[in-house]
């Protein structure tokens, strides 16, 4: 069987990557090189442990915060688009406790799976991506903040998640660089099984390896439509010509919803547009993390990748808006002198923006969709943990198309 997957990210690799390992016939299409959109510059953590969901009950107190502050972590600015007040809305009804419950059982069980299938990739492949298993802390400001976390931890914990609530001291056990933060540190929460790597690295690896298989790539290849016949796709319809394949897989981040349209379906995908700076480390002792680390107050991610320290944060419902302010980038800047003050200079910060594909409750969408044709599945929809999710998603994909191939 022929399968065009459409999407070059790290969604859409994994996902060629694993139909490859079953033997199925591959075609790549993207309008860019791989991994140049939210993929590349992402937080780099592989959060498959803590997968606490953007729409949890918290978020109704700080909504005023959402709409107004100019320096909120997360920012909301309603728009003249349907699509982003249907998901808002979407969004707002998914911020109770049962939902919150819900979906953080299931992101843990995909987050499961795709730890298995990224392992295997590593056994086999060996990439190049700077691949680190230091674990993670996530930090909390305030005494009210830890006691939310800690009811997340015994959700976490009951669905087989191994962490532990932390003191500032022990924190600074786990990593010396926060010695500088003691005082801002209320306590945290430590998964000392977590993971990072360089998404962007991963992608041009997988590349690489997929191309040496037999697997065809289109880039600079923009998806317009498609030659839809009955209930299935006969063709999909680029800038280069027409591409014909028994079965699609469309993973194509938050065009997905737009070209999902075109085929019948609603996918409730909107941007989640986030920022990230990446820095050199100085090599001193404890001066950079080794260990993966989240500031929850801020919403920043701080990820060590070789021998750089990649930040990354912020979530912001501004629509396709490509820019990047230099006020959001000072932020991560601020972040890092006041959690890192001796991580590295800050004179070269690379900048980055990429707009994360989420759904309302923060389930990625994956499969078949009810309207859409019996060939094109679906595996968009990450949000922020698209890196953590790709392999397990992408393994779910390939089952489905095994049981009918």
């Amino acid at each position: 069987m022929h399968v065009g997957v459409l999407g070059a990210g790290i969604v859409g690799l994994a996902t060629a990557w694993q139909l490859s390992q079953r033997g199925f016939e591959v075609s790549v299409i993207d309008r860019a090189a791989p991994g140049a959109g939210a993929s590349g510059g992402n937080g780099a953590q592989l959060s498959y442990s803590y997968v606490q969901p953007l729409a949890d009950p918290s978020i109704w107190k700080q909504l005023p915060k959402l709409l107004f502050s100019p320096t909120s972590p997360l920012k909301l600015r309603p728009q003249l688009d349907p699509l982003q007040w249907r998901w808002g809305l979407a969004f707002l009804a998914a911020c109770n406790a049962n939902t919150s419950r819900q979906t953080t059982a299931r992101l843990l069980a995909l987050a499961a799976e795709s730890r298995g299938a990224f392992e295997a990739m590593l056994a086999e492949l060996g990439p190049d991506c700077d691949f680190s298993a230091t674990g993670k802390l996530v930090l909390y400001a305030s005494g009210a903040s830890l006691e939310g976390a800690r009811r997340q931890l015994e959700l976490q914990r009951a669905m087989g998640s191994q962490q532990r609530l932390l003191t500032p001291e022990e924190c600074i056990a786990v990593e010396p660089a926060l010695a500088a933060y003691r005082t801002q540190m209320a306590g945290a929460i430590h998964t000392p099984s977590e993971c990072a790597a360089d998404c962007l690295k991963l992608c041009v690896a997988l590349e690489s390896a997929l191309r040496a298989r037999g697997v065809r790539f289109l880039l600079d290849c923009e998806v317009q439509g498609f030659d839809r016949r009955g209930d299935r796709v006969a063709a999909v319809r680029t800038s280069a010509g027409d591409l014909e394949a028994d079965a699609f897989v469309m993973a194509l981040g938050t065009a997905s919803h737009r070209l999902g349209r075109q085929l019948g379906a609603y996918l409730p995908v909107y941007p989640l547009k986030g920022y990230s700076i990446t820095v050199e480390v100085d090599p001193s002792e404890a001066a950079a993390p080794r260990v993966s680390v989240t500031d929850s107050a801020r919403k920043v991610v701080f990820a060590r990748i070789g021998s750089r320290l990649r930040v990354a944060g912020m979530a912001e419902l501004v629509g396709h808006d490509a820019s990047i302010p230099a006020t959001r980038i000072e932020t991560l800047a601020a972040a890092t002198r006041a959690v890192f003050p001796h991580a590295g200079r800050l004179d070269d910060l690379h900048p980055w923006t990429g707009m994360r594909p989420a759904t309302p409750t923060g389930v990625p969408i994956i499969g078949r969709l009810d309207g859409a044709p019996a060939n094109m599945l679906f595996n968009t929809g990450h949000g922020a943990l698209g890196f953590t999710l790709a392999f397990g998603s992408a393994e779910r994909v390939t089952r489905a198309l095994a049981a009918v191939a």
